[in-house]
Formats: C-alpha cells, sequence, structure tokens
C-alpha cells in the first residue's frame, strides 16, 4: 500500500486498534533451545508469513547462518527471504539495527540501510546483556558456538553509545525508514527525548518497551506502569507504545499492554513458548495467543495499513527490496 492510501485512513477511527508486531527468529536463543526456531531463509519466510496470515500486522525479521543458525547481519543474508516475505504478505517489514551484541553498529546498521524498509529497530542505549544463565539449562548443544556465545555474555555489554545511534538515524532517516524505538531501561527513554529535543527524530514515536532481559527493567506490574508513565510525561500524545516480555512473560505482559491502551511484541526472538512447559511450533502460535487476548478485551488487531496510518508509516512500495 502507498504511503497516500494509508494516509487516507488516519481520517478514520483508529482507536482499539491494537498493533501486533512478530519478531520470528532474533539473535538471543539458540538453535539447541528448540527445534521449532527458524533458522534457513526458507524457514524465517515460513514463519513470518503464518505470523502475518494469523494477524501480526509488523514482522521484525533477523538473518541467520542456514548451516549452524549464527546470527548473520550481512545484506546478503536478509536478500535470501525478504523478497519472498514481501511478495507473500501486505505486512509492514521491520529490520533489525540490532544484529547480535557482538556486532558493530556498522555492521549491524547494513540491512536496513540497504533495503530502505518502513520500519527498523533501534535500541536507544547501552546495557549488561546476560544470557550466560541460560546455559545450565542444556546438557549439550548442537552446535560449538552455543554454549561459548552464551557464557561469553557475563562479561558482555551491547553498546548503543549517543555516537551509535546518532549514526545509525543520520544513516536511515533520509530513505524514509521509521524506528521502533527499543527501551530495555527508563534511561533509553530519556535517551529518545534527548534526540527528539535536537530534532533528529520525529513524532509519532513507536516505543516497544521491553522488559524481562538480564541487564534490564524486569517484569514486575510496577515496571510496566513505571515505563508507561515515564512515556506518558516525556512524550505526551506524541508517542505509540508496545511492550515486549522476554520468555514466560511475554503473554502476561503483552495482556497488561492491550488493557493500557498499548500494542504488543511476539514471536520466538522473545519468547519459545505457548503455555507452561511447551514450545510454541512458530510465531503463528504466540500471534494467534495474543490476538485472543486482544479480542477479548473488546479490542480489535490493526491490519497492516492501519499501522501504517497510526505510525505514520512511507507505504510498502517504497522499501528497496
Amino acid at each position: 500500500m502507498s504511503a497516500t492510501a494509508a494516509q487516507s485512513l488516519s481520517g478514520q477511527s483508529l482507536s482499539g486498534k491494537v498493533i501486533i508486531t512478530c519478531a520470528c527468529t532474533g539473535a538471543i536463543h539458540t538453535p539447541t533451545m528448540s527445534p521449532y526456531l527458524p533458522i534457513t531463509p526458507e524457514q524465517i519466510a515460513a514463519d513470518a508469513l503464518g505470523a502475518a496470515e494469523a494477524g501480526a500486522a509488523i514482522l521484525h525479521l533477523h538473518a541467520r547462518n542456514p548451516e549452524n543458525g549464527k546470527p548473520d547481519q550481512t545484506p546478503e543474508a536478509f536478500a535470501r527471504f525478504l523478497p519472498t516475505v514481501k511478495q507473500g504478505t501486505n505486512a509492514v517489514i521491520n529490520i533489525t539495527t540490532g544484529g547480535s551484541p557482538y556486532m558493530k553498529v556498522e555492521e549491524r546498521v547494513l540491512p536496513a540501510a540497504t533495503f530502505k524498509p518502513e520500519v527498523a529497530s533501534l535500541n536507544m542505549g547501552s546495557i549488561n546483556f546476560g544470557l550466560y544463565h541460560l546455559v545450565q539449562k542444556y546438557d549439550r548443544f548442537k552446535f560449538d558456538w552455543e554454549k561459548p556465545h552464551l557464557e561469553a555474555t557475563k562479561d558482555l555489554v551491547f553498546r548503543n553509545s549517543f555516537k551509535d545511534i546518532e549514526y545509525i538515524l543520520e544513516t536511515c532517516y533520509d530513505n524514509g525508514t521509521r524506528f521502533e524505538f527499543e527501551c530495555y531501561d527508563i534511561a533509553h527513554l530519556y535517551n529518545l527525548a534527548h534526540f527528539a529535543d535536537r530534532g533528529l527524530v520525529k513524532p509519532p514515536f513507536f516505543v516497544q518497551s521491553v522488559f524481562g532481559l538480564l541487564g534490564g527493567i524486569g517484569t514486575h506490574p510496577e515496571d510496566v506502569m513505571h515505563m508507561k508513565r515515564t512515556a506518558d510525561r516525556l512524550f505526551g500524545d506524541q508517542f505509540r507504545w508496545s511492550v515486549l516480555g522476554a520468555g514466560a512473560s511475554q503473554l502476561r505482559i503483552a495482556t497488561m499492554s492491550a488493557a493500557m491502551g498499548g500494542n504488543v511484541r511476539v514471536g520466538l526472538e522473545d519468547s519459545l513458548w505457548a503455555g507452561k512447559g511447551k514450545l510454541a511450533t512458530s510465531s503463528a502460535d504466540q500471534v494467534r495467543m495474543a490476538r485472543q487476548v486482544i479480542e477479548g478485551l473488546g479490542l480489535q488487531v490493526a491490519t497492516p495499513d492501519e499501522a501504517r496510518a497510526i505510525l505514520s508509516l512511507k507505504g510498502g512500495d517504497q522499501v528497496n527490496f
């Protein structure tokens, strides 16, 4: 849909519309953790298209090495599935600039700079990024890289300095790409306000509050409320709020957000589960669960074009893939 067509929806009532973002594979979970984690281009495309069919308006995409499942942030890796996803759905495609915590910013921004998506993710600060506690859950790993990759996060800072953020903004904004501002703690909201004050980012801000990763804010209801109150105070009516809860907190925090007028993010990047002790067989499993909650609250799931209108996106015909 073109930007003009999407903007025409803005005159219609979009109240009660909840945007579901689906993050299909990410860089946190490793292949040993679930046989359903998408790794190959074909698996990533199938998972994304299934999520869109289930009701996701936005697809947040990472790439992986198809041989061993290791995160791969080369444009070539994304090119293996982006056309298939675009041809198969009208959903908004969101390309990560987070990549993996082990990558430099110049590497992380390349796919978004190359393909000029409607949306790209952007971490709004540096954080400790602990995954090392996951090692003890597994007796053995499928690939040699997995265990040291996880163990090394005991001494890992996921860097996104002010200079890094500015570099990503300057690299992508002239392409008409807007951002999913990922905020792992309260300070990240203030970082976003800093860039807004400098005029380097424009509303409406799509704020994705992240809960439950070791190194960021927790998952207590007070944490969720504190994040929302702070964003309200800093941005007023100039932002659209969404949440992701890591692991077992995924659906609980999504429910809180929807009840508070916010949006939700699910997918196998954020959680491998579809209930206690039950692995999700696809990201679509989680989208359907989120949709059930949203509709149970008397709300409606936003279509891709409604999401474009809500977030003032440029349109799917303006991307470079």
